[in-house]
């Protein structure tokens, strides 16, 4: 019998080899997590992700796995359930309540240890204050900036689905509508109100807001700015990667171009369709790029072109905050392990 076992046994310099292949088999015996993820491995354990508090206080009801229903997310428990953050591998904190002390951070109680704090932001750095007294509270940053820790731009471009050679409908333009705009922060200090007042001067451009007298009902958008050959998609605040639902929703959903002013051009080309919008910042004035949009406009072939992308790619935009915050579970993995935010003000504001 010893002479038996001593056959099956490997070679003395075999064993050696063998002996570093055994140890790793026995640590991923023990610790699952630590085998890599690739496409279609399972995720290597529930996620709970606590929201501390519903963004200005709308709550979604929670019943069911809901990030497994919208997101296909099985290991994902989404929970407003306060009680349950010592189990929470995750809390998010939307700014807006923190910052006007409407809600408390749970600073005295220990955190858990591996729980990420996640910042959650979708105003521009103009509009939200000092964040300093905020420094080294949070690890992940949620919010439509690119760098991101979780990624949530208010809208993105998708491969269209189907039939990829299938031909998009502009929809019908009036003759006598050229431009429009649609404005509910309208501040005379803004650069944008400055050029939308000087193009008013040049082409026919309506505008449509409370605050210039001629409210639009949001059930009839998108079937007005239809009607336009251009849309003044012009943010109130100039800062990177801020590209809100005035480009996604107002303009692309609708079927007309948007002239966009906001972020610099090379944002807009990074996540925006090729040919599909016109920057403010490529003319020297406003004058030229009014006589830009009469050209464009009456030229259809030239005016045809800002919708080819659609033979390739559809637009889809985050529509509420559970969206959002469902993509804490989709990014979860891909987040930095260890990470805190000494500067957050410098990061957002960068």
């Amino acid at each position: 019998m010893e002479q038996m076992f001593k056959v099956l046994l490997p070679a003395p310099r075999l064993q050696l080899l063998l002996l570093p292949l055994l140890l790793v088999l026995l640590l991923i015996w023990y610790n699952p997590q630590l085998l890599p993820l690739g496409r279609g491995a399972p995720r290597p354990h529930n996620v709970t992700v606590l929201v501390w508090h519903w963004p200005f206080a709308y709550a979604y009801p929670l019943h069911g796995d809901v990030c497994n229903t919208n997101n296909g997310l099985p290991s994902c428990h989404l929970t407003d359930n306060r009680s349950l953050y010592e189990q929470a591998d995750a809390v998010i904190f939307h700014h807006r309540e923190i910052t006007s002390r409407a809600v408390v951070l749970p600073i005295n109680r220990p955190r858990p240890p591996g729980q990420k704090w996640v910042w959650m932001c979708v105003e521009s750095p103009s509009r939200i204050g000092n964040l300093t007294w905020l420094n080294g509270l949070f690890n992940w940053t949620l919010t439509y900036q690119c760098n991101a820790d979780i990624y949530v731009p208010y809208g993105k471009r998708i491969p269209r689905r189907g039939n990829s050679s299938s031909s998009y409908t502009i929809p019908q333009k009036r003759s006598d509508k050229l431009a429009c705009w649609v404005v509910s922060n309208y501040k005379e200090r803004h650069r944008r109100t400055t050029i939308a007042k000087e193009l008013s001067e040049l082409i026919p451009l309506d505008m449509y807001g409370h605050s210039v007298n001629k409210p639009l009902d949001q059930r009839k958008l998108w079937s007005t700015i239809s009607q336009y050959r251009f849309y003044l998609a012009f943010e109130n605040s100039e800062h990177h990667d801020y590209i809100t639902e005035k480009l996604w929703r107002n303009s692309y959903m609708s079927g007309t171009v948007p002239v966009v002013l906001g972020a610099p051009r090379s944002d807009y080309e990074a996540v925006a369709p090729p040919i599909s919008f016109i920057h403010v910042d490529d003319f020297p004035s406003a004058r030229e790029l009014a006589e830009f949009l009469r050209a464009v406009a009456s030229n259809e072939t030239r005016y045809q072109q800002y919708f080819q992308w659609h033979r390739d790619w559809e637009v889809q935009e985050y529509r509420g905050w559970l969206g959002r915050i469902c993509e804490a579970c989709v990014q979860y993995h891909n987040a930095p392990s260890r990470k805190v935010y000494q500067d957050l003000q410098g990061w957002f504001g960068s």
